[in-house]
């Protein structure tokens, strides 16, 4: 969905755990379906995790536990590595989801992310164990993420860490742009290099 990244302040959603990757995100017998439909992709958002297999609800997985909500995903070290399927990013976007916090992203998930308006933020691994013992001890306490100034803070400590991204990327989440509408915007600039090109 396409939103203007500002300043996001919310509670987080904490998975504390290595190496996901985007099965384990969006299982493969969902990337038969034919539809690009954010509920669906959502509502399967590690689909093995929060369902056992006779279907009912597996309370001891975090996106069943009513102490945690918001929308920042804090997730162990290495996520989104495995297959590079754009439908992983689509679940965590159809969720809700829109930022990840992670000590390191797999590149390919990283840009997918990116592109469905979904903001991956890596912070030092010291950072992101103090979130997850900061979430263990109040699972209300909240984080912004300022993107025009590249930080993410802590709240419950007052500690901030500043985050890289891609400059065009930026401008493309603050302003709410996808590449096509990049672009759009560019028709002018284009038009006229083409006209003196032909010249």
């Amino acid at each position: 969905m396409k939103q203007k990244f500002d300043i996001i302040q919310s509670s987080c959603v904490p998975l504390p755990l290595e190496n996901v990757d985007t099965d384990q995100i969006i299982p493969a017998r969902f990337l038969k379906a034919t539809t690009r439909d954010e509920k669906f992709f959502g509502d399967n958002l590690f689909r093995d995790w929060r369902y056992r297999p006779d279907g009912s609800r597996n309370e001891q997985f975090v996106l069943n536990d009513p102490r945690y909500g918001g929308c920042i995903l804090v997730a162990g070290k290495n996520f989104g590595s495995g297959s590079s399927r754009e439908h992983a990013a689509w679940a965590i976007a159809g969720y809700g989801f829109r930022v990840v916090i992670s000590s390191f992203f797999a590149d390919i998930h990283k840009n997918n992310e990116l592109n469905n308006f979904v903001l991956p933020v890596v912070v030092s691994e010291a950072f992101l164990a103090e979130l997850f013992a900061s979430i263990a001890a109040d699972p209300n306490m909240q984080v912004r993420v300022d993107v025009p100034n590249q930080t993410v803070t802590n709240l419950a400590t007052g500690r901030s860490e500043r985050f890289e991204i891609n400059a065009y990327k930026k401008y493309c989440l603050v302003n709410a742009l996808d590449d096509i509408d990049y672009l759009l915007q560019q028709k002018d600039k284009i038009e006229q290099y083409e006209q003196k090109r032909a010249q």
